[in-house]
């Protein structure tokens, strides 16, 4: 284990048990907040590949699908 996974534990056993659901929360919403955050960049991304997508020679390859 890393020490600071090794820390996270220590520090969770801690706490009291009532507190556990409120770390799972945030734990949960950490991952959920990473998850978002792929699509934006796709997202930020479409600008500045649109020039290349809308060139004729990808419009000419991508014309059957």
């Amino acid at each position: 284990m890393t020490q600071v996974k090794e820390e996270i534990i220590r520090e969770l056993n801690d706490l009291p048990p009532r507190t556990y659901g409120e770390v799972l929360d945030f734990i949960r919403y950490l991952k959920s907040r990473r998850r978002k955050a792929a699509p934006d960049t796709a997202l930020a991304s479409e600008p500045a590949l649109r020039k290349d997508w809308l060139r004729p020679e990808e419009e000419e390859a991508w014309k059957d699908l």
